[in-house]
């Protein structure tokens, strides 16, 4: 498939810089040694970021054991990142675009490493909480810098779809790793390990990138204020909301008032980004329907992959009773398979453009999600065995075609802003999906364990207890019941696994059914007269 109107998207600062890229003095004169050189830098530095929003999830335990967190804690040692890194990622990416995409990359990686830093030496769960919170904001910094550095060092289109292609390989081969690496870690030195392995990593980054890495010309003008001042309570009380609801209750009235604020900020943001002239957001971006249909494609993989992993970690060590290292091992096959899809689809992305790659990648996924579904508290490893693969090679399809489709159509000045994009909707997708699905498990579990335990003469306020202790940071309770009957235990799985499988199953057809809407906004559609006339006219103009 050819790619379709292949010219970027023009900005408000003058017109558009062709598609084939910036000038060779624009781009550092790269060459290919430097130019892989660049690129490894920039998966390094990725990688590690990508690495320690999972990583953490085996230290939970610990965590709890040694700074007394309770549930609620640890759901904020896991989402303070989340949280931050969601809200700031548009304003990380404008702020590489206006004061130069190399200095606010490694200025984002300098404030990660503290914040690992201040997290390892965390001695309360307020103090590692804070530190989850300064890893997010250099997070934010770093993500959009790399990739619009990405747009103008690889100037050539299928060059730059290989990169993106290793590039999302190692994202995703650090959020498939993280439970495989932070297993061990935590077992042999402890939970502050996960954040120390960070530390090295990015001094080093920092060194190689201050001498490697190009800078690119600026923005000029005002920055847009207004924008940011709304956009990072809208985007932060939105992904706060979703993050409380199934702890807090939906009805309560913190998750109601955050929901308002999210609504109302909103609101205004796109009201005040529909007017300024040099908007953090150009509303007209997200008309496009190739880009459209990309960035819904990155928040549905995320809604159906992120959202299903998380629990099937929990499958695996609370029903099937796996140790954080058996199960982070488990997901090998998973994380190979990410790391070997993501270059092919930046190959195939280049060659025929991202729509097959990602149709295909969403509906792997889709399909992926159903076949767990099979799988009950008996299952074995060899039995499920194969749907790992199928994960893994799904959710590699997907990561370079939305990028490459994001970054083939805007030009180079606004390629950082059009990469916060992207990965905002990626960052939403995981929340809502943990939320949403989880929503789903936890009223199926509810109800279920509700029946069973009355079925079982379990006196009425006992079962209240048992329910509530069940359902408690989104179903994951269960793992806390090894000292009550054993009828209870029983009970508690048989729930979990009714409200997993529904919760599978919701992820499948929302992954399948994006499967059909992006192949249909992605579809080849002959240029009209009028379109050809005009593009003509532009070009002569």
């Amino acid at each position: 498939m050819a790619h379709d109107s292949p010219g970027p998207i023009p900005g408000p600062e003058g017109p558009p810089i062709p598609p084939g890229g910036p000038s060779p003095a624009a781009s550092g004169q790269a060459g290919a040694p430097r130019k892989g050189l660049i690129l490894a830098t920039l998966c390094v530095a990725l990688f590690v970021a990508m690495l320690d929003n999972v990583v953490v999830s085996n230290a939970l335990p610990s965590i709890d054991r040694d700074l007394d967190a309770g549930v609620s804690g640890l759901q904020w040692v896991m989402e303070g990142y989340s949280l931050v890194f969601a809200a700031l990622l548009l304003t990380g990416g404008t702020l590489g675009d206006r004061y130069g995409r190399r200095r606010v990359f490694l200025i984002g990686l300098g404030v990660f490493t503290a914040g690992s830093i201040a997290c390892a030496l965390a001695g309360s769960l307020t103090a590692l909480i804070a530190g989850r919170a300064v890893q997010g904001v250099g997070g934010a910094l770093l993500m959009p810098g790399s990739m619009s550095i990405i747009r103008h060092v690889f100037t050539d289109d299928r060059e730059r779809a290989r990169a993106i292609g290793i590039w999302s390989g190692v994202s995703g081969g650090g959020l498939a790793l993280g439970p495989a690496i932070g297993g061990p870690l935590v077992d042999t030195f402890g939970w502050a390990s996960v954040f120390w392995i960070n530390v090295p990593v990015g001094i080093g980054g920092i060194l190689i990138g201050a001498w490697v890495l190009p800078e690119f010309a600026e923005r000029r003008g005002r920055f847009d204020v207004p924008g940011l001042l709304l956009g990072v309570p809208a985007i932060g009380a939105l992904v706060f909301a979703l993050i409380e609801g199934p702890a807090q209750g939906w009805t309560s009235a913190r998750v109601l008032g955050a929901g308002a604020l999210a609504a109302v900020a909103l609101i205004a943001f796109v009201c005040v980004e529909l007017r300024v002239a040099q908007p953090m957001l150009d509303i007209g971006f997200l008309r496009d329907r190739v880009i459209g249909a990309a960035v819904w494609g990155g928040f549905a993989v995320s809604f159906g992959m992120f959202g299903a992993l998380f629990f099937l970690g929990l499958y695996m060590q609370d029903v099937l009773g796996y140790s954080p290292t058996r199960a982070g091992f488990a997901s090998l096959p998973s994380t190979l398979a990410i790391m070997i899809a993501a270059p092919i689809s930046g190959h195939f992305a280049g060659r025929i453009g991202p729509r097959v790659p990602l149709v295909t990648g969403l509906t792997l996924c889709g399909v992926a999600l159903g076949g767990l579904s099979f799988y009950g508290e008996d299952a074995s490893y060899p039995e499920f065995f194969w749907v790992l693969p199928f994960l893994g090679a799904g959710m590699g399809l997907c990561f370079t075609p939305i990028s490459v489709a994001v970054m083939s159509r805007v030009e180079p000045a606004r390629a950082g802003m059009a990469s916060a994009v992207t990965n905002t909707a990626r960052e939403l997708g995981g929340v809502v999906g943990i939320a949403a699905l989880g929503a789903v498990l936890t009223g199926r579990l509810s109800s279920r364990l509700t029946e069973l335990l009355a079925d079982a003469r379990v006196p009425a306020d006992d079962a209240r207890r048992i329910v509530d202790a069940s359902t408690s940071g989104g179903g994951g309770g269960i793992g806390h019941l090894g000292g009550t009957p054993t009828v209870v235990r029983e009970s508690a799985t048989t729930a979990f696994m009714d409200g997993l499988h529904l919760a599978l199953w919701t992820g499948s057809a929302m992954l399948l059914g994006s499967a059909v809407l992006v192949a249909y906004l992605m579809r080849d559609r002959p240029a009209a007269a009028g379109d050809e006339a005009g593009a003509l006219a532009k070009v002569a103009a």
